[in-house]
């Protein structure tokens, strides 16, 4: 499996997490197949407003797969940052992995970046190839 991301999406997401001083986070839409092919990129609010964890409205997470599916896409992955950490799935995340089996993103703003699954409740990184 592939975490495929245009050049432009991700240097959003890097650049969202740079100016925040909060986690940053939002939605992967595109297409699954066997790979997680990124087409628009959706940042949502941090309702916790912390720079230590995230979390997304109920409403907002409705909007988004409302969005998609007008679009004729679905939510192939879960982007946020972490602001002082490793882009690695914390405690919390992987928690939150197990609900949200999609391709988590995780960013720094220094400009790290790693993708991660969860399968068989397995931890597994997943490449990343950046396209043009």
């Amino acid at each position: 499996m592939r975490l495929i991301i245009k050049r432009k999406d991700l240097e959003k997401i890097l650049k969202l997490a740079e100016d925040s001083d909060i986690e940053v986070c939002g939605f992967l839409l595109g297409k699954n197949s066997d790979d997680a092919d990124v087409e628009t990129v959706r940042e949502t609010a941090n309702r916790l407003n912390s720079p230590v964890e995230f979390e997304i409205d109920p409403l907002e997470i409705a909007g988004v797969l409302d969005e998609a599916e007008k679009l004729g896409l679905e939510i192939v992955g879960v982007f946020h940052s972490h602001l002082c950490c490793p882009p690695v799935p914390s405690g919390k995340d992987l928690r939150g992995m197990k609900l949200w089996r999609n391709v988590w993103l995780i960013v720094t703003p220094s400009g790290d970046f790693r993708a991660w699954v969860v399968k068989e409740e397995k931890l597994e990184e997943v490449k990343i190839e950046v396209t043009p």
